[in-house]
């Protein structure tokens, strides 16, 4: 699973990022801070199971914090997008490519308005974030479209002479993109194209497909940045109002990266999501660094429920994605080898059975599969049986 952070340039994509992940992206206020794409790694929150077993957890990967497991995800921020991207604006090209291995995208858009549309920094509220949503939506439908329609005469024609089936060619031409055959053919079906006759396909109805295939392979969560700057609520309450279609979540990325920073350096206690938090230290804080602290918690903590980012992130993953995390068990046993106690939680989707999580720990466990173990009730399952999200689960393997 890989998840994609995109935006205008200077909209808080790199803080957004850097918040998620504390990794070292680069953070300024002009144009195309970020060249080449960042990787790191981001967390998705989970009630850990430990506190039913009564056992404190020892995670391999990612961390436990009163019995809140944070299960670390892939994240990707790429270069700032401008209008004109799918055309070569900008670095439009090459930073669109960086996005073809995403599930899903996180659109960070600057809801305060104090960035144009060409990432130059503005007076708050000058400019209209309504402009985001839509131009980057266009943008990846027009990127869609040029990779559907490349050749597509030809294409096209050659399909019809042969008799194929035009929903199979398509997933082909567009598998970069994770286009299944079922998913091409339930999308023909659904815009109403004709099957039988794709080279009588007119530009619109292509832009269609290829809008609808865009929907479903890269879906959008927007993260309404700065959401704790003066005027900008307004600005998202009609963002929410304009786009219903769309999930759309207020944070403030800066303040999230300060509490994290805090946390991390001990200063604080601070659980990422939550709506509060704990000054350790106080006699090591200058009043410039306590003062900070309150008006995060007064502007933005009490004001918006949380700084958004966690919350975003949980969403991306376990709403969009659908997925749920599995932790692997034992009835007489939650030690590994090691001694550590339930090291590991493994996100699934949703759907997911006891030997398709037997075959996500180990092929031979999947090629010898006897039967599963519901750790938490005891009871026996077969192969089909669907998991559920914080399931832990036992496989019993002849391998």
């Amino acid at each position: 699973m890989l998840i994609g952070i995109v935006g205008k340039p200077s909209c808080g994509k790199s803080t957004f990022f850097r918040a998620a992940t504390l990794a070292e992206a680069a953070i300024a206020n002009y144009p195309f801070t970020t060249i080449k794409p960042n990787h790191g790694v981001g967390f998705v929150k989970v009630e850990c199971v430990d506190k039913e077993f009564g056992r404190k957890c020892n995670p391999r990967f990612g961390y436990c914090i009163d019995s809140q497991r944070f299960v670390p995800v892939d994240m990707l921020d790429v270069a700032g997008l401008v209008p004109g991207a799918h055309a070569g604006e900008g670095m439009g090209n090459q930073f669109l490519e960086d996005l073809r291995p995403a599930h899903c995208l996180i659109h960070v858009v600057d809801i305060s308005g104090s960035v144009n549309e060409k990432g130059e920094p503005c007076e708050p509220l000058a400019y209209d974030p309504v402009k985001d949503v839509s131009f980057l939506e266009f943008e990846l439908d027009m990127w869609y479209y040029q990779v559907l329609s490349k050749g597509w005469d030809r294409f096209s024609r050659q399909v019809v002479q042969e008799k194929g089936q035009i929903h199979k060619a398509v997933a082909k031409q567009m598998s970069a993109f994770r286009v299944t055959e079922e998913l091409c053919e339930e999308l023909i079906t659904k815009t109403g194209l004709n099957a039988e006759k794709p080279n009588q396909w007119t530009e619109d109805e292509m832009k269609k497909l290829a809008s609808a295939m865009r929907r479903a392979t890269k879906p959008i969560l927007i993260a309404a940045n700065k959401a704790d700057v003066p005027g900008a609520m307004k600005n998202y309450e009609r963002v929410k109002a304009q786009f219903p279609e769309y999930t759309i979540v207020p944070c403030s990325a800066e303040s999230e990266l300060a509490l994290r920073e805090a946390a991390k350096r001990e200063l604080i206690s601070y659980i990422p999501g939550d709506k509060d938090f704990k000054i350790l230290k106080p006699e090591t804080l200058s009043p410039k660094q306590t003062a900070a602290l309150e008006f995060i918690r007064k502007n933005v903590l009490q004001t918006l429920g949380s700084t958004g980012i966690q919350q975003v992130m949980d969403y991306a993953v376990f709403k969009f994605l659908d997925y749920i995390a599995i932790f692997p068990g034992g009835v007489n046993k939650l030690e590994d080898k090691d001694g550590r106690v339930l090291p590991d939680c493994f996100l699934l989707k949703n759907g997911s059975t006891a030997l398709d999580f037997a075959y996500s720990l180990h092929t031979d466990l999947g090629d010898g599969f006897i039967r599963a173990i519901d750790v938490k009730s005891k009871r026996t399952v077969g192969k089909e049986h669907l998991l559920k999200h914080r399931d832990v689960v036992e496989i019993v393997s002849s391998k």
